[in-house]
């Protein structure tokens, strides 16, 4: 006689509310730090407000709706999203207002973006910078009797998406016009791509084009909405948009509308570095974002002297914009939590599992011990994941989250 046995799938880093970290939780796991996530959600929000515009964050960064819905309820106008899929993730948990920092391209995924225009509550703007998406998007939604909103993206030579010249985005206004399924709504830029020795005086640079450009756009009667939206902003260089749209009275004429993403999370890498050059362009800002983002795993052996392999890979955290960051050593299921300081070591390489970290004399570490990670760039690390929880100071798990990859 044979016996089944029936397992219920179990998400890597799944937990309970109430569950301990140290204990209680099958790692490695993402972790959000309750404290330094409300901290960066009410500090953004008073920048951007401060700075005269609204804030649509990058959804794409975290894909979390619970995230969401806290950056809505504390005054955002709405989410920026990447996809179609994206947006149709984001309606479903209750957003009703989606910027899509991107061209809507391909029948199905404007079927997708149809589907969801027959809410009348539901506030939806994509971007276009070609004739030819123009053409099929005015094609598409006139055969079913609707009228989406588009806005121009404007970009930089090398550049990613965008047109490339003045005249070309005054060009393809004038194909817009001649879409009656298509509302001009407003221009978009994006200025992540823009690098180099002199980055800052050309980003500042192009976001002065992109308001003279809106300002040209709007004498000529080329919106079709009274207030047109003027978009732009990453997560690093905020600050400088903030100040040019300022400067150039866009608030006056448009609605400014800024777009960073990471800041929910922050990190302890890319964006560590340029919060740090926001604060110092920025002598007003007393205080920065706070890295909310862990993941934390398990010392898995020590087969060397001053040698750690930790059960922590490539298929839990991101390793593009540098590796992961030993933060704390915490003993497991010993309670209060409190951790060691690990920042004497390091990570030299990460596998698809493994991660290898070099022990700094002293640091006592153990097989079975518990470290906590700091990671650079979290959008490749979020969406390594479809759990993760949010912890109080004790470390112990007072809620958990999915994501929508």
């Amino acid at each position: 006689m044979s016996t089944a046995l029936n397992f219920a799938a179990v998400e890597k880093g799944a937990a309970h509310v109430g569950a301990q970290l140290v204990s209680d939780v099958s790692l490695p796991a993402l972790v959000l730090h309750r404290d330094a996530l409300e901290h960066n959600i009410r500090w953004m929000q008073d920048f951007v407000s401060r700075s005269g515009a609204e804030l649509a964050p990058h959804g794409k960064t975290s894909m979390v709706p619970a995230l969401f819905g806290r950056q809505l309820a504390a005054g955002a106008w709405g989410i920026t999203l990447a996809t179609a899929v994206q947006t149709r993730a984001a309606y479903a948990a209750g957003v009703r207002r989606v910027l899509m920092a991107n061209q809507l391209v391909g029948a199905p995924n404007m079927a997708l973006i149809a589907e969801l225009l027959a809410d009348a509550q539901f506030e939806f703007y994509c971007m276009v910078d070609h004739p030819d998406n123009v053409a099929a998007l005015g094609a598409f939604f006139a055969e079913r009797g609707l009228r989406l909103n588009v806005m121009i993206e404007y970009g930089v030579v090398g550049g990613r998406c965008g047109c490339r010249s003045e005249q070309e985005v005054l060009d393809l206004a004038r194909a817009i016009k001649a879409q009656p399924a298509l509302a001009l709504t407003g221009i978009e830029g994006y200025e992540g791509v823009i690098h180099g020795d002199q980055a800052e005086s050309g980003i500042r640079a192009f976001a002065g084009s992109l308001v003279r450009l809106a300002v040209d756009l709007q004498n000529s009667g080329a919106f079709d909405i009274g207030k047109p939206i003027i978009t732009a902003s990453g997560s690093a260089w905020y600050d400088l948009i903030a100040e040019e749209f300022e400067s150039q009275d866009a608030e006056g004429r448009f609605l400014s509308v800024l777009r960073p993403g990471s800041y929910v999370a922050h990190d302890h890498g890319i964006y560590k570095d340029a919060q740090c050059c926001v604060l110092h362009r920025r002598g007003d800002l007393s205080e920065g974002l706070r890295p909310a983002l862990e993941v934390w795993a398990h010392v898995q052996s020590m087969p060397e002297p001053g040698f750690a392999v930790i059960a922590l890979g490539k298929r839990d955290v991101a390793f593009d914009a540098g590796l992961p960051v030993p933060l704390l050593r915490y003993q497991p299921g010993v309670l209060p939590a409190v951790g060691e300081d690990l920042s004497a070591c390091k990570v030299t390489a990460v596998m698809d599992q493994h991660a290898f970290m070099t022990v700094a004399p002293g640091c006592g570490l153990k097989v079975g011990d518990i470290v906590s990670f700091g990671t650079s760039h979290p959008c490749l690390t979020f969406d390594k994941w479809r759990v993760g929880c949010i912890v109080d100071e004790q470390m112990s798990v007072i809620e958990t989250f999915e994501t929508c990859f």
